[in-house]
C-alpha cells in the first residue's frame, strides 16, 4: 500500500537531511507504529505519505514515495485526499468549520458524497468517538482532548484507505485514548485500512501495532523485536529488561504472568511515599508519611467485583470516577503557608459550569498533578490561577494575591503557565531571540534560557524558527522560557505532550530540583506515568469538581484509568515506577 524507495528529505535551512535513504514497504491493512526520539523525522515521514512533504513544507525530497500506486511527487495533497486521511500534531490547524458536526461532514462534502451517506457516517463517528453530546458545540469552546477526537473523527468519515496520525492520543485521557485506538484497530481488522501513526506514549499503543518502524535507522519489524533494541520504550518493556524477561512483554497482562518471581524478590520491601528519585518530601510531611504496604495505603484495585473490574468503572457521566467518589481520600493540608489557595472556586463559561466548589491548597515545594477526563475543567482551573479567567464564585489567591485583579507585571513574578499550545508563548523569529527575550524579561544572566533548552532537549540550533520545531521541541522551548524566571508557582498544562521518554526524564529531573528549592508545581496531565514519577499529590477533577485529593500512591492505584503500568503489573505490592523497583533490587 505504501512504498518508500531510497527516500531522503532535506529542508532548505538544514545542513543534514532529516530522512536518509529510507527504503521500506508497508502492506495493506496493517497498523504500523513509528518510534524514535524527538526530532528524528517521524512527522516528516508521515508528511511524505500525505504529500504535505515537500509540496507544503518545501525542501528537497529525493527517491520515490507511492501510496496505492500514486506517486506523491506528482500528486499534490489535494489529489491524495480521497486516499489518505491525515491528523497532525496540532489538530486545531486542521479545522475549517465552526461546529463539531460540520467539521465531521466537511471532508465528505469536499469529495461530493451523497447527503444520506454523509448523515449516516457522521452519526457513526459521533458514537464511535463519544462525541454525540458535543455535536452542536463550537470547536473553539472544546478542550484540547475533545478537539483531538474531533480531528480524528473528521478524517474517519471519508473512509480513506490510509490513515496518517501524528501523536493521535497525546491530549487524550486514558479512557478516551483506549476508545480511539480500539476504533483504529477495528478499521484495520474489519475494513483493511492501513494506519501509520507516530506516538511517544508507547505504553498506550505498542500492543496494538502489527509492526514498529524505528527511526532514524528506518528498521521495521515485529513490536517485540524492535522494542528489544529501541532506545525509547514503555515502562512494561523497561521492567522486562530489568527483570531479564525474554521475550519482552508488551502488555500488562503478559508481564503479570511472568511477574511472580520478581514480586517474590520485592516481598517485604517498600518504596518511599515521595516520588522515586526525590530526596525530600514537601514541607510539613515526612518522606515515610504513607509507608507502602501499611493499612493507610490503598492496595491496587481494592474492592474488585466478581468480574475483576473496579466497581463503577465505566462510561457515561462520572464513568471511571464513581469508585473515587465513594472512596474519596482526605485532602492534604500543608503545614506551611500555601502559595496557592482556592476556596469554593466556581467558574461559569456561557452555559457551562466549568468549575464547582473547588477547594485546594498547594504549599512551597509541593508537586500536585491534576488529572481527569477531557473537558473536566483542568485547563480552566490553571487559566483561573493566572488571571486569564475571572472566578464566578469563591476565592483564588496566588502568593496572597487574587490573580484576576493583580497587575500582569507583578503576577508574572509569582506564577508562570506553560499552556497546552506552546506556540502561544513564542513570538520571536529564532530560538536564540526567544531565549534572549526570556532572559531580559526575567532579569537573569544572558544564556540562562538557552542553557535550559539545551538541558531539556539538546541539539536545537539557535537560528531555527520556532514554527519549524517539532511539537516536542516547541514544548521544550516554551518550558525553558517560563522556567527561566523561576516563578514560585509553576503551572504546566500537558507538559509531556510531544516529548520522548529521554526528554521527559530530563524534565522530571529539573522539576524535582525546582521542588526541592521550594517552588510549588501544579501540572494538568493525562500522563499517568509522569504523575507516578513526579507528583507528591494527585487531584482528580470530574465535571468541574474535585472527586479525589491525596498522596499519589493512594489515588492512582484506586482506579485502573489512572494506574501506571508498574502498579498494575506488581499489584497488590505498592510499586509505581521502574525506578523504584530498580532501586529496591
Amino acid at each position: 500500500m505504501i512504498r518508500f524507495e531510497n527516500v531522503s528529505m532535506r529542508y532548505e535551512e538544514d545542513a543534514e537531511p532529516t530522512l536518509r535513504s529510507v527504503d521500506l514497504a508497508i502492506p495493506e491493512g496493517e497498523l504500523v507504529l513509528l518510534v524514535g526520539p524527538s526530532g528524528v523525522g517521524k512527522s516528516t515521514l508521515l508528511g511524505a505519505v500525505s504529500g504535505l512533504v515537500p509540496h507544503f513544507t518545501g525542501g528537497t525530497l529525493t527517491g520515490r514515495v507511492t501510496v496505492d500506486g500514486r506517486d506523491t511527487r506528482t500528486h499534490p495533497p489535494r489529489e491524495l485526499a480521497d486516499l489518505v486521511g491525515t491528523v497532525g500534531q496540532d489538530p486545531s490547524a486542521h479545522f475549517v468549520t465552526d461546529t463539531v458536526e460540520d467539521e465531521l461532514a466537511y471532508g465528505m462534502e469536499s469529495l461530493g458524497l451523497a447527503p444520506g451517506v454523509m448523515r449516516r457516517r457522521v452519526e457513526e463517528t459521533l458514537d464511535l468517538l463519544g462525541l454525540a453530546e458535543l455535536r452542536d458545540r463550537p470547536i473553539a469552546t472544546l478542550s484540547g482532548g475533545q478537539r483531538q477526537r474531533v480531528a480524528i473523527g473528521s478524517v474517519l468519515t471519508p473512509h480513506p484507505k490510509v490513515l496518517v496520525l501524528d501523536e493521535p492520543t497525546s491530549a487524550l485521557d486514558p479512557s478516551a485514548a483506549e476508545d480511539v485506538l480500539a476504533v483504529l484497530q477495528r478499521l484495520v481488522h474489519d475494513l483493511g485500512t492501513t494506519v501509520l501513526l507516530a506516538e511517544h506514549r508507547l505504553e498506550r499503543v505498542v500492543q496494538y501495532a502489527d509492526q514498529v518502524l524505528l527511526l532514524p535507522d528506518a528498521v521495521m519489524g515485529p513490536p517485540a523485536d524492535i522494542m528489544s533494541v529501541s532506545p525509547v520504550h514503555p515502562p512494561v518493556v523497561s521492567l522486562g529488561r530489568l527483570a531479564g524477561w525474554d521475550p519482552l512483554p508488551l502488555t500488562v497482562r503478559d508481564a503479570r504472568r511472568r511477574a511472580t518471581p520478581l514480586k517474590a524478590r520485592l516481598e517485604g520491601r517498600s518504596p518511599h511515599a515521595v516520588p522515586s528519585g526525590s530526596d525530600s518530601a514537601p514541607p510539613g510531611r515526612s518522606p515515610h508519611a504513607v509507608p507502602s504496604g501499611s493499612d493507610s495505603a490503598l492496595p491496587a484495585f481494592e474492592a474488585r467485583g466478581p468480574g475483576g473490574g473496579a466497581p463503577g468503572f465505566g462510561k457515561g457521566r462520572g464513568g471511571g470516577f464513581s469508585l473515587l467518589r465513594r472512596r474519596r481520600t482526605r485532602p492534604t493540608t500543608p503545614t506551611t503557608a500555601p502559595l496557592l489557595l482556592t476556596e469554593g472556586l466556581g467558574v461559569r463559561r456561557g452555559r457551562v459550569e466549568a468549575l464547582r466548589r473547588v477547594d485546594l491548597q498547594v504549599a512551597p515545594g509541593e508537586t500536585v498533578a491534576l488529572m481527569g477526563r477531557n473537558g473536566a475543567g483542568k485547563s480552566t482551573f490553571l487559566s483561573t490561577l493566572v488571571g486569564m479567567i475571572e472566578p464566578t464564585t469563591g476565592t483564588v489567591l496566588v502568593a496572597g494575591r487574587p490573580p484576576h485583579s493583580t497587575a500582569p507585571r507583578e503576577l508574572i513574578r509569582q506564577v508562570g503557565l506553560v499552556p497546552q499550545e506552546p506556540r502561544d508563548l513564542l513570538y520571536a523569529d529564532t530560538v536564540a531571540a526567544e531565549c534572549a527575550a526570556a532572559d531580559a524579561d526575567a532579569g537573569v544572566t544572558p544564556g540562562t534560557c538557552r542553557a535550559l533548552v539545551e538541558e531539556l532537549l539538546p541539539g536545537v540550533a539557535d537560528d531555527t524558527h520556532p514554527r519549524d520545531l517539532s511539537e516536542g521541541q516547541r514544548l521544550a522551548l516554551a518550558l525553558a522560557v517560563v522556567l527561566t524566571g523561576r516563578p514560585p508557582l509553576l503551572l504546566l498544562d500537558e507538559p509531556t505532550r510531544g516529548l520522548d521518554y529521554a526528554a521527559k526524564a530530563r524534565l522530571v529531573a529539573h522539576l524535582r530540583t525546582l521542588a526541592a528549592d521550594g517552588h510549588a508545581i501544579v501540572l494538568a496531565t493525562h500522563d499517568v506515568e509522569l504523575a507516578a514519577e513526579l507528583a507528591h499529590r494527585v487531584v482528580i477533577i470530574a465535571d468541574g469538581e474535585v472527586v479525589a485529593d491525596g498522596p499519589t500512591a493512594e489515588v492512582v492505584v484506586s482506579s485502573p484509568a489512572f494506574s501506571p503500568q508498574v502498579a498494575k503489573i506488581l499489584a497488590p505490592q505498592p510499586w509505581l515506577t521502574v525506578e523504584q523497583v530498580e532501586a529496591a533490587l
